[in-house]
């Protein structure tokens, strides 16, 4: 047996076990890099760890450690009381505030799956509430994940990016963020009109700022570090606890962590994008002097960096490596070209990305596909960033699925009294439109006319 077909069998080994078995998949490529490497191939272990990507680990463990520090200190809860203070209450705006919101935490370097575990209990609740669609609320919170997921500095985008960058492609960062921006604002704008939004645009719920502020804040470890809450019913107004009721506290002193904060998350995308700057040290040094200036709101921050993702990630990475080695890649690529119909092939990529990734990763599909596609577009017959940009959409649109991290999460967030089995039933069918649609979907716009 070849090394690139029995290198094929051993991936896809992974992603079956990865998907049956509660096994983090960078933990078997790890694995499956060693044997394949070393038992296969001949490879020392140096030559095998010379693929673990150093810099995209730093950044994974710089950008998650800042926003667990973020939410931590409360800066999260303030974002979210301030964005829905400023759309008066309306309620038909609630839904577009929790997507916009969702898509700046994850643009600014959140994964998916935390954006989404913070926003589906606040979106979710409020749907029950205020008799909003919690099918339209839950899967506007995913694809307000998605939507900024491919930021520059976000994790998607830099997995990319970096890939892309590595095989010497010339591409836009800002191109595969603003067609994954736009695609996913489209798909929620549908959702939005199918689903009753219409119907909530004459409709305002007082107070909505405090409750959710209160709601959220009440459980922050910030804002118990810093004893802080909402003073005032109906006030609107941030500070500290005031039981006396005197106004004796002093807000500047416990403000502080949440202002510097913000200052640093612009700081990280003026220094990161405007200077060019390495994302995972700018955003480690950002999150150690914020940690420095408030300890105790930090506490724990390093526990909620991402271990699975960085495993998982630096894992698969070290994998394609010894695939690479393996001429796996040159192999499967003359495969697809093979068929003749560069058009076609790109559509496959597409649908194979989005199926896998509806079960699996779509972290760990973008670092598989991406690799074992760029030599098929060195071809230069179709464009090689419109491909990557609909192969990007295709594999992370179908993380509504209930087997996906994402719309497990706004499953489990169900609001009480809601027929959970009904609720399943809906967030299924509606995760299977979007494997079979979302594909062919992004294929014609990004692809087919050629214009990326």
């Amino acid at each position: 047996m070849s090394a690139p077909v029995l290198s094929i069998i051993v991936l896809a080994a992974m992603f079956l076990i990865a998907t049956v078995l509660p096994i983090n998949m960078g933990a078997l490529a790890f694995v499956g890099a060693f044997l394949l490497g070393a038992v296969f191939l001949g490879m020392d272990t140096d030559t095998i760890l010379a693929n673990f990507p150093g810099g995209l680990f730093l950044t994974l463990v710089g950008v998650t450690y800042l926003f667990a520090i973020a939410q931590n200190n409360g800066t999260i809860d303030l974002l979210i009381s301030r964005a829905v203070k400023l759309v008066d209450n309306r309620i038909a705006l609630i839904p577009w505030v929790m997507f916009i919101i969702t898509a700046a935490i994850t643009a600014v370097g959140a994964l998916g799956p935390a954006a989404v575990a913070i926003m589906a209990p606040i979106a979710l609740g409020f749907a029950a509430k205020y008799k909003i669609n919690p099918l339209m609320m839950g899967m506007l919170v995913v694809h307000g994940a998605q939507a900024g997921g491919f930021s520059p500095i976000a994790v998607y985008g830099v997995i990319v990016n970096g890939l892309i960058t590595d095989a010497g492609f010339a591409f836009s960062p800002t191109a595969l963020f603003l067609t994954s921006f736009a695609f996913n604002l489209v798909i929620a704008l549908v959702l939005f009109l199918v689903l009753g939004g219409r119907s909530l645009s004459m409709t305002r719920v007082g107070q909505f700022v405090e409750q959710v502020a209160e709601a959220r804040m009440s459980v922050s470890v910030g804002s118990r570090a810093s004893d802080v809450t909402f003073k005032g019913a109906g006030s609107g107004t941030y500070g500290p606890r005031d039981p006396a009721g005197d106004g004796s506290s002093k807000p500047s002193g416990e403000r502080l962590p949440q202002l510097l904060t913000i200052a640093g998350l612009i700081v990280l995308a003026v220094v990161a994008l405007g200077f060019k700057v390495d994302v995972g040290f700018v955003s480690i040094t950002i999150a150690v002097v914020l940690a420095l200036v408030s300890p105790k709101a930090q506490k724990g921050a390093v526990n909620k960096i991402s271990w699975s993702t960085v495993l998982l990630i630096c894992g698969m990475l070290t994998f394609v490596g010894v695939l690479q080695e393996a001429g796996t890649i040159d192999y499967v690529s003359d495969g697809v070209a093979n068929l003749g119909v560069p058009l076609l092939a790109a559509l496959l990529i597409c649908y194979i990305g989005a199926v896998v990734s509806a079960f699996a990763s779509s972290t760990a599909i973008l670092a598989a596909l991406i690799p074992l596609a760029i030599p098929f577009l060195d071809s230069g017959e179709i464009s090689a960033v419109g491909v990557v940009c609909a192969l990007a959409v295709a594999s992370t649109i179908v993380d509504v699925s209930p087997f996906s991290t994402n719309g497990a999460l706004v499953l489990a967030n169900a609001p009480e009294g809601t027929d959970k089995d009904r609720f399943y039933k809906q967030i299924l069918g509606y995760g299977g439109i979007v494997v079979v649609a979302g594909p062919v979907l992004a294929w014609l716009t990004l692809v087919l006319p050629g214009w990326l």
